[in-house]
């Protein structure tokens, strides 16, 4: 019975939709786009069954980083050379443009894989 009580008192904190900015991480934002593009792309290699050497044949990079990318180790690449990824994934990247609302204080970026 004990448990049960104290787990009722625990307080819950609901945070952002990032994690990287709840967590006080720097560029918050460029990792949270990251990290999606990095999903979108693993998506596809698993779906194609593709193996490390046949993505990174694709992909024009080497196996190890491959191994890197599967794992989200993404501090060697970039936002446009994880775009770049995905075209070569035969997929259309879409950059949207837009007027931020007037409820939020700042601009945001966001992936949405469709």
């Amino acid at each position: 019975m004990a448990k049960k009580n104290e787990a009722s008192r625990e307080q819950v904190i609901h945070g952002t939709t990032n994690v990287f900015s709840d967590l006080g991480y720097s560029n918050a934002d460029e990792r949270q786009t990251k990290l999606r593009l990095a999903y979108a792309i693993n998506q596809i290699i698993e779906q194609g069954k593709l193996t490390q050497s046949a993505a990174a044949e694709t992909l024009g990079v080497n196996q190890p980083k491959v191994s890197a990318l599967l794992h989200y180790k993404l501090d060697g690449f970039s936002v446009e050379r994880l775009m770049t990824f995905l075209t070569a994934l035969d997929c259309d990247v879409e950059i949207s443009i837009k007027k931020k609302p007037r409820t939020r204080s700042a601009g945001r970026i966001s992936v949405i894989a469709a």
